[in-house]
C-alpha cells in the first residue's frame, strides 16, 4: 500500500510524460489543403456570374431556391400549356426526382437531431446465476437471482469544435441541391415537351407543303394529258408527269409516320395514353414568336436551378471538409443516467434501489495509422471536384445562351433572305407554268421550277421551326425564364 502511494506522483508524472510526448506527434492535418480556400475567385467571377463563396452559411441561402416560371405561356398557344402542365403533374421523372429530395430532407432531419440531447427509457430484467468460485461473496455466490432495471438515460454532445454543426451545413447543402435539381427537371421537361410539340408543328407544315405539291402535280398532269390529246406533247412528258405523283405520295407517307411517332412521344412526356395526342395538331399560326433581348445580364445565370444546385454542392462539400477537419480536435460527450436497479425484483422499487451517474467522456485521437488523414484528404478531394463542377457548369451556362443568341440572330437573318427567294421562286414557277400552257416552253423548265419552290418551302418551314427552337432553347438556358425584349 506504502509503494503504491508513492509510485502514485511517479506514476502521474510518467502519464503526463507520455501523453506530451504522444500530443507532439498525434494526428495531424498539416499539409493537407484543397485547391480552393475561401479567398479564391472561381471562374464565375470572371465572367461576370455571382461567384461561388465557400464560407456562405448554406441555411442561410434557403429563401432563394429557383423556381421554374411558366415560360411556355409566352408561346400563346393553350394546348401547349395544356401538355405541359399535365407533363409536369405526371411525370414520373419528376416523382423521382421529389423521392430524392425527401431522402435530403430526412439527412438533413438526421443531422440536426445530433445537436439535440439524445434521452432513451430502459427496462432490464435478468435471470442469472451467479459463479461460486468467483467475486461474488456469499449468499449470491452459487445462487440464482433475478435482477432489474429502470433508468433514464440521457447524452449530450457539447459539440466544441463545431463537427456537428458542419454535417448540419453540409446536409442542408445537399436539399438545397436536390431542390434546385427538382426546378431544373421541371425546366428540363417544359423545354422537352415544348421543342416535340413544335417538331410535331413542323411536320405538320411540311406536309402541308407536300399536299400542295401532289396537288399542283395533278393538276400538271391533267394539263399534260390535253396536250398529248392534242398532240401538243410526247408520252415522254406524260411518263414524267405520271413519275412524280409516287414520289410525292412516298414524302407524304414518310411525314405521317414521323408525325404519329412525335405524337406517341408527347404522350409520353406527358404520362398519358397514346389516343390522348392521336389528333393533336398544333398551329403555328397560333404561335407567338417573342422579340430576342438586346442585352441579357451573365449575372442571371447565377439563378439557374443546375448551377445552382452545382454551387450548393461545392459548398456542401466544403462543410464536409471542414467536419472531417474536426475529427483531428478533441470530441466531448456528457451521459448521465438516473432509475432504480436491484438484485430481485421484488426490491426494485425499493428507495435504496435508486441509483445515479454522471459520465463525462473526451475522445482525443492520437495516433490512428493516418486514417484521419487520409478521410480529411477524400474530402478535400470531393471538394475540389464539385467546385470544379461548379465552375464547369457556369462555363457551360454561358456558352450556352450564347449559342442560343447567336442561332436565333442567324436564323431571322436567314429568314429574310428565304423569303425573297421564294417569292422569286414562286414568280419563276407561274411564269414557267403560263409559258407551258402557251406552249412556249418545255415541261421540263415547269419542273425545275417546281424543284425551286418546294425547296423554299421546305426551307421556309424549316426556319420557321428553328427560330421556334432557338426562343426555347434560350428559356431553358436562362433557366425557365423567358427572354425579356428590353
Amino acid at each position: 500500500m506504502n509503494r503504491a502511494r508513492r509510485a502514485g506522483p511517479l506514476a502521474l508524472a510518467l502519464a503526463a510524460s507520455v501523453v506530451a510526448a504522444t500530443l507532439a506527434g498525434c494526428a495531424s492535418e498539416a499539409g493537407l489543403q484543397g485547391r480552393l480556400n475561401a479567398e479564391a475567385q472561381p471562374i464565375g467571377a470572371k465572367l461576370g456570374v455571382t461567384p461561388l463563396s465557400l464560407k456562405e452559411p448554406v441555411a442561410q441561402a434557403q429563401a432563394h431556391v429557383p423556381a421554374s416560371d411558366a415560360w411556355w405561356t409566352a408561346l400563346g398557344d393553350a394546348s401547349l400549356d395544356q401538355l405541359i402542365e399535365q407533363a409536369l403533374a405526371s411525370s414520373p421523372t419528376l416523382k423521382v426526382v421529389q423521392a430524392r429530395v425527401d431522402k435530403a430532407l430526412s439527412g438533413e432531419m438526421y443531422a440536426g437531431a445530433a445537436h439535440l440531447p439524445a434521452v432513451q427509457a430502459r427496462a432490464e430484467a435478468d435471470r442469472v446465476r451467479y459463479t461460486g468460485v468467483g467475486p461474488y461473496p456469499a449468499p449470491l455466490a452459487g445462487s440464482v437471482r433475478s435482477l432489474g432495471t429502470l433508468q433514464l438515460e440521457g447524452e449530450v454532445n457539447l459539440d466544441l469544435f463545431g463537427r456537428h454543426r458542419a454535417e448540419l451545413e453540409a446536409a442542408i447543402g445537399q436539399r438545397q441541391a436536390a431542390l434546385a435539381d427538382q426546378a431544373a427537371a421541371r425546366t428540363q421537361l417544359s423545354a422537352q415537351v415544348a421543342r416535340q410539340y413544335l417538331q410535331l408543328g413542323r411536320l405538320l407544315a411540311q406536309r402541308e407543303v407536300a399536299a400542295r405539291n401532289l396537288a399542283q402535280r395533278q393538276e400538271l398532269l391533267a394539263l399534260i394529258r390535253q396536250r398529248v390529246q392534242a398532240g401538243l406533247d410526247t408520252q415522254v412528258e406524260l411518263k414524267q408527269g405520271e413519275g412524280a405523283l409516287p414520289d410525292t405520295r412516298q414524302q407524304l407517307e414518310a411525314l405521317d409516320e414521323q408525325i404519329r411517332l412525335s405524337r406517341l412521344q408527347l404522350a409520353a412526356l406527358t404520362a398519358q395514353p397514346p389516343a390522348a395526342t392521336a389528333t393533336l395538331a398544333p398551329a403555328w399560326p397560333r404561335l407567338q414568336l417573342a422579340a430576342l433581348p438586346e442585352r441579357v445580364p451573365l449575372n442571371l445565370l447565377g439563378q439557374r436551378a443546375d448551377v445552382m444546385a452545382l454551387k450548393w454542392r461545392a459548398q456542401a462539400a466544403t462543410a464536409q471538409s471542414d467536419a472531417a477537419r474536426t475529427l483531428f480536435y478533441p470530441d466531448l460527450n456528457l451521459k448521465a443516467y438516473l432509475g432504480l436497479s436491484a438484485i430481485g425484483l421484488d426490491r426494485v422499487f425499493k428507495s435504496d434501489a435508486q441509483q445515479w451517474g454522471v459520465m463525462p467522456a473526451l475522445d482525443l485521437p492520437l495516433f490512428d495509422g493516418d486514417r484521419r488523414r487520409a478521410n480529411l484528404q477524400s474530402h478535400l478531394a470531393d471538394q475540389d471536384a464539385a467546385i470544379a463542377a461548379y465552375e464547369q457548369g457556369v462555363i457551360d451556362a454561358v456558352r450556352e445562351v450564347s449559342e442560343q443568341l447567336v442561332s436565333a440572330d442567324s436564323v431571322a437573318r436567314q429568314q429574310a433572305e428565304q423569303q425573297q427567294a421564294q417569292q422569286a421562286a414562286e414568280a419563276a414557277y407561274q411564269v414557267a407554268v403560263q409559258r407551258y400552257k402557251a406552249g412556249l416552253g418545255p415541261y421540263l423548265t415547269v419542273l425545275q421550277a417546281e424543284g425551286q419552290v418546294l425547296q423554299q418551302r421546305r426551307l421556309g418551314v424549316d426556319l420557321q421551326a428553328r427560330a421556334f427552337d432557338t426562343r426555347v432553347g434560350l428559356a431553358r438556358a436562362l433557366g425557365g425564364h423567358w427572354p425579356a425584349a428590353q
